[in-house]
């Protein structure tokens, strides 16, 4: 990859996106994890829709709200409606098997924000981070793979915080 195309429009969006998602998982207060998460999908919209990549693009958009209503509600009639919304994405524009990875993600992201506190919260997260490299891999996505790989490390590093304080399902 030419030197040139690691400062593309699309990859400084996904570094601006690097930077907000590793200060969403370095958050020990829930509140504050969604707000910065909401900003982290933000710049993955710019970051896939400049890639091509319309199935990242979907899934970071429902991701984006789902952020943003996770920090209102914990209903699970919202969550089903986002994972709904997420399998129907992938029904309609999904061509390859590769196209599930960020849409899968989000669903678990859903599961996470909409259902659990804590360290259970950041464990399933976790999961969709695991995802999310594989797709960002596959995009050719610097930045994003970049993002979840330190968000991997960084999230774990937190689940770690949060144990030795004994906050393992504390909502702050």
């Amino acid at each position: 990859m030419p030197l040139s195309d690691w400062f593309s429009p699309a990859q400084l969006f996904g570094y601006a996106a690097f930077v907000l998602g590793v200060g969403c998982f370095l958050q020990t207060d829930d509140r504050r994890f969604k707000l910065f998460m909401t900003g982290e999908c933000i710049a993955y919209v710019a970051h896939f829709a400049l890639l091509g990549n319309p199935t990242a693009v979907a899934s970071s958009l429902l991701s984006m709200l789902r952020s943003a209503l996770s920090l209102h509600t914990r209903s699970r009639w919202v969550a089903v409606g986002i994972v709904s919304a997420n399998i129907a994405f992938g029904l309609a524009i999904a061509t390859k098997p590769s196209d599930w990875l960020p849409l899968t993600a989000s669903c678990l992201g859903t599961l996470a924000l909409f259902t659990l506190q804590g360290i259970p919260m950041r464990l399933l997260m976790l999961c969709g981070t695991g995802l999310w490299i594989a797709n960002n891999l596959i995009a050719g996505s610097i930045g994003g793979t970049a993002l979840e790989l330190v968000v991997a490390a960084v999230n774990l590093g937190t689940i770690w915080r949060m144990l030795r304080r004994g906050r393992g399902g504390a909502a702050r």
